[in-house]
């Protein structure tokens, strides 16, 4: 098989799996979600939600950035592997011990009367638990066989889902979260050491650490940064205002979240070790960043537009009208998402440059942006301080296409051209769709429904008035990455039929 088609069945299998174990994790998960959501209160979630903030940064520290700069690294030694095993190990244990002293700090920052301080230290032991499968999961990921990541995760999801439910239904409160998160991070854990063949060695080398250092240092800053301001909101949210806020916000931005990042980890995951191979290969690379552009744009932009519009009829189905004061930011946190997944696949081409200096650079612009965006809109209430991330997504946006150019030598307007015609097909694919969850809900037909068929029938409307245009217009345009994307969807399921 020529090396080409080979890199090409590679990427779509790693595709596959990627985004099978997306698609199955947020199943999985959405179904934990709805029964805890329905089972615990909205100051049940604030406290969870004000645990995850500290959490984020302790799990940043941890992966040091230094997993990324493996996979960025065309051909890492098993030395490598072990040493970067063991710092994350050592840094894992260190912060635990240093957060589970403050636990009270935390517990007062929020003034949560003590209630935070068991689940704090408790919920912390996921980050030491996970630090033990960061570079399992690594090896992996750059040898594109992501098979074993998708079922580790999808065991661990059920597992876990199962005793978080059941600890909900016994009336355990906030404490089902945690030992959620616990169970989860353990199986998974287990998972990957069981069935992996590699094994750390008993070597830890300071030469190998300086080694990836340079690339490791500047993911890691780039990370520390984004991870602040993606938690400066839940910070802000819970101190500013309340804890009942905070467990709207945790509510709206869990659930957006299933939609963005699942697209964000899919794309850095598949196309990061791709784009790596052929970093010293400019034309090579070019080309690959121009599939890439297109693909993301295709489908991100229509999944996360689609979210917008489902909005209110998914949170009604769900749970009533419990959490109807989180649709709104729902909807603006899935807005900034087309522009968050965007931004994700520039980092990752900087990233496979190893042009760690500049994700630094970005990171402070969309902070900056984010700060400015936070003090214009904080007087206002949450809907105006979530509705500021949506403009600063933007113009990072805007900034990163700007310096991915400045790196990699594309040319913006090429940049441009590949992701228009998405934008485009999508926003006119959205007019009929729109129509109908707008005037839907108001026929005399809807008002004879129960709640759940109501909502259900609803989505269903919006769903077909959706994807038929879009699928349409993009085959009367030509569209190559739909025909890829079919051709390749079709064809192995026609050849697992004969």
């Amino acid at each position: 098989m020529p090396a080409t088609d080979d890199l090409k069945l590679k990427t779509a299998r790693t595709l596959k799996w990627n985004t099978i174990d997306r698609l199955s994790s947020q199943v999985l998960y959405a179904v934990t979600g709805i029964v805890l959501a329905n089972v615990l209160s909205k100051e049940e979630f604030g406290l969870v939600g004000a645990v995850m903030v500290f959490q984020a940064f302790a799990s940043l520290f941890v992966d040091s950035g230094f997993s990324g700069a493996l996979i960025q690294r065309k051909s890492p030694t098993d030395v490598d592997y072990s040493t970067v095993l063991y710092f994350n190990l050592g840094v894992s244990v260190a912060i635990y011990c240093l957060l589970w002293l403050v636990a009270p700090l935390i517990d007062s920052i929020f003034n949560a009367g003590g209630a935070l301080v068991p689940l704090a230290r408790v919920m912390f032991l996921t980050f030491v638990i996970n630090a033990t499968a960061i570079v399992q999961t690594n090896r992996l990921m750059k040898q594109m066989d992501v098979r074993m990541i998708a079922v580790s995760n999808a065991v661990g999801l059920m597992v876990s889902g199962v005793t978080g439910i059941a600890l909900a239904l016994r009336g355990h409160g906030a404490w089902a979260v945690v030992w959620q998160s616990i169970v989860l991070a353990t199986v998974k854990s287990g998972l990957l050491w069981a069935t992996s063949h590699w094994r750390p060695l008993a070597t830890f080398s300071l030469t190998s650490l300086r080694s990836i250092f340079a690339v490791g240092a500047g993911i890691m800053t780039s990370s520390f940064l984004n991870t602040v301001f993606l938690n400066i909101y839940s910070f802000i949210i819970g101190t500013y205002y309340n804890l009942a806020h905070l467990g709207c916000y945790t509510q709206a931005d869990k659930w957006s979240k299933m939609g963005v990042t699942s697209l964000s980890q899919t794309i850095t995951a598949s196309f990061l070790p791709i784009l790596s191979g052929c970093q010293d290969d400019r034309p090579h690379f070019h080309r690959m960043m121009a599939k890439t552009h297109r693909f993301t744009a295709y489908l991100a932009m229509p999944c996360l537009v689609l979210l917008v519009l489902l909005a209110e009829a998914i949170f009604h189905l769900l749970f009533g009208t419990k959490w109807d004061e989180a649709v709104p930011l729902f909807r603006l946190l899935a807005l900034r998402g087309i522009f968050v997944v965007l931004t994700s696949l520039y980092t990752t081409q900087i990233t496979a440059l190893g042009a760690a200096r500049r994700l630094v650079e970005a990171e402070v612009v969309k902070d900056t942006l984010t700060v400015a965006a936070i003090i214009a809109t904080i007087p206002f209430g949450i809907t105006w301080l979530v509705g500021g991330q949506v403009i600063a997504a933007a113009l990072c946006f805007i900034y990163s296409q700007w310096l991915v150019s400045r790196v990699t030598g594309y040319r913006l307007t090429e940049m441009l051209g590949e992701i228009a015609p998405h934008a485009a097909i999508t926003l006119l694919s959205a007019c009929p769709a729109a129509a109908v969850a707008h005037f839907a809900p108001a026929l005399p037909l809807m008002a004879g429904l129960t709640p759940m068929v109501s909502s259900l029938v609803l989505i269903a409307a919006i769903t077909t008035t959706f994807t038929l245009p879009y699928l349409a217009l993009n085959a009367m345009l030509h569209s190559r990455i739909q025909h890829e994307v079919l051709t390749y969807a079709l064809g192995r399921f026609l050849h697992k039929k004969q």
